[in-house]
């Protein structure tokens, strides 16, 4: 599955998830281009290493609420590459708490980066797909929006909302070549992970019918698979990564 020539931008690719899709498309040859909010070092850190590994770079940083940061993203993709052919909506947060303590703030903070910043991030990148009548667009959902999960309303309903804003966007683009799909990881170990109590962990193991948390590389391989010529025939679907949770 090579992806040499094509360029993609994925959104909070500094560290976690976002930066082990990012390794994965530029070792199958795509040109990449880094995006985080500014202000965050991590994202140099990481664009220094993309660089001292040989793989084609750049760095994109803004905030993907802000429409103009992310017209900006899309323009230093474009004028540094020539195109825009991958992107993967990545960027997400959380603030988890019981329903009936969630304020108002957690809520909208968690609604406006998962689910607006992909809307904007993806109004933008089908300009450039649409003449190019060319792209693969890839959100990254998670399970909690398929089945919900306590303690996460604002989550839940966010990936929810990534997944219907994903076959919407696989209808109403599908006739200008570009395709859409989504992902829905399950128990990805990361550092928003390490933090959960050890009981709700075994909880959740206890739940998995592979016996196994997963890793971001995991995730990283399907997307890869999405935004490879394999795929051309697939979108509007949603994959779950979860080795088992939901069937």
């Amino acid at each position: 599955m090579s992806l040499k020539g094509k360029t993609a931008l994925i959104t909070g690719s500094a560290r976690g998830l976002g930066r082990a899709i990012a390794l994965k498309l530029a070792k199958m040859g795509a040109n990449i281009v880094l995006n985080d909010i500014e202000g965050s070092d991590s994202i140099d850190a990481t664009y220094e290493e993309f660089k001292a590994l040989g793989f084609p770079v750049a760095v994109a940083k803004g905030d993907v609420r802000n429409p103009e940061d992310v017209r900006a993203m899309v323009k230093t993709a474009v004028d540094t590459f020539g195109s825009l052919d991958i992107l993967v909506n990545n960027a997400g947060i959380t603030r988890d708490k019981p329903m009936a303590m969630m304020s108002e703030e957690d809520w909208d903070a968690v609604l406006d980066i998962n689910l607006k910043g992909a809307f904007n991030c993806t109004k933008a990148a089908a300009k450039i797909m649409i003449r190019q009548r060319s792209g693969k667009i890839i959100n990254i959902a998670s399970v909690a929006g398929v089945i919900g999960n306590a303690g996460q309303a604002n989550y839940s309903a966010s990936k929810a909302g990534l997944i219907g804003l994903t076959k919407t966007t696989a209808r109403e683009f599908a006739s200008r070549g570009i395709t859409c799909n989504a992902v829905a990881p399950g128990f990805i170990t990361s550092k928003m992970t390490e933090v959960l109590p050890d009981k709700v962990k075994e909880a959740y193991l206890n739940s998995i019918p592979l016996g196994r948390f997963g890793t971001p590389e995991d995730v990283a391989n399907v997307v890869g698979f999405l935004a490879s010529p394999e795929s051309d025939y697939i979108t509007g679907q949603v994959i779950n990564i979860d080795g088992g949770l939901v069937m």
